[in-house]
Parts: structure tokens; C-alpha cells; sequence
């Protein structure tokens, strides 16, 4: 689903843990690190598209999780032109995506990548929070900083009991 000015509706997933420590996933075969994160399809809102994504990128479903919060608006990100590629007769120039915190509230042993006819990952590990933002692919970093700087401070006053 892309709009009119080339955007792919998508929604991004921040998962913490009990330790208040963050998924990343490696890419399959690659050395890139990344959130989970995917396409809206047909019919489906943010948090439909965002429990999809759950379980067919990491295996994980509705019951795994909590929701903690979600991005105001919609953040967007340019893809390189060696990305960009034609959908539906329309050019995808970027995404555009709306982004939420959950919190892990089962064991990480469900954590799998064997949901998808193709799934993205091949590996994942929990980091701090400031660890994405050195690893992820230089053309997301700002997004990725503006997602976090909107749901971390949800984890921080959690801790606080705010």
C-alpha cells in the first residue's frame, strides 16, 4: 500500500524486556541489524498490521506481549535508490510508519523466525537502548531516533511508577 507521494504504509516494533533491554534482529544472511518491522496489507489499522508483523517476523503473538505505547504520527524514511521499487504499477520511494513499544510478558523462548514462508532474520539479541542507533543502516538512524525519543521515556517512567 503505497500513497500518493511513494510512501509504504508500515508499522515499526520496539520490544523490551523484563530487563527493559531491546530486541534486534539480524537480517537473514546479511550484517545488518534492525527492529522488526513490515507492510500494512488490505483492510488492516496499525495495531492489526502490527500483531501480523509480530508473529510472522519473530513468532510472537497478542498474548506474548503488552502494548506500552505507539508514535503520535507517522515517521518516514527515504530508501536508497538501489531500493526503490515499483509496486503495483507505483514507485516505493520510502516508508512511512507508525511505531510501538511493547513489552515482552512471556519467555523469549517464543521468539521464533519460522512463521514466515520467508522469514527476514536469522539471529536477535536484547540490547540497551542506545545500541540500534550504532547498528542499524545509516538511511533509517533518523527515524529510528525519533521513534526512540518518543517511547523510551515510556520504558523510564515505568521504572519510576510514573
Amino acid at each position: 500500500m503505497i500513497d500518493n507521494d511513494g510512501y509504504r504504509k508500515n508499522v515499526g516494533i520496539v520490544l523490551c524486556n523484563s530487563q527493559n533491554k531491546l530486541l534486534i534482529c539480524k537480517r537473514l544472511g546479511e550484517e545488518s541489524w534492525q527492529f522488526p518491522q513490515g507492510g500494512f496489507e488490505v483492510n488492516e489499522n496499525a495495531e492489526s498490521a502490527m500483531f501480523r508483523e509480530l508473529f510472522e517476523e519473530i513468532g510472537l503473538k497478542k498474548n506474548d506481549v503488552l502494548i506500552l505505547g505507539e508514535t503520535k504520527s507517522w515517521l518516514k524514511y527515504d530508501l536508497p535508490k538501489k531500493y526503490q521499487r515499483k509496486t503495483n504499477n507505483r514507485l516505493c520511494i520510502g516508508q512511512k510508519q507508525k511505531w510501538f513499544l511493547l513489552r515482552l510478558i512471556t519467555d523469549d523462548s517464543n521468539i521464533s523466525f519460522l512463521n514466515s514462508k520467508r522469514p527476514e532474520f536469522d539471529s536477535w539479541q536484547w540490547v540497551e537502548d542506545k545500541k540500534p542507533m550504532e547498528i542499524v543502516i545509516n538511511f533509517k538512524r533518523d527515524v529510528y531516533k525519533k521513534a526512540l525519543e518518543e517511547l523510551i521515556p515510556i520504558i523510564k517512567n515505568q521504572i519510576n511508577g510514573l
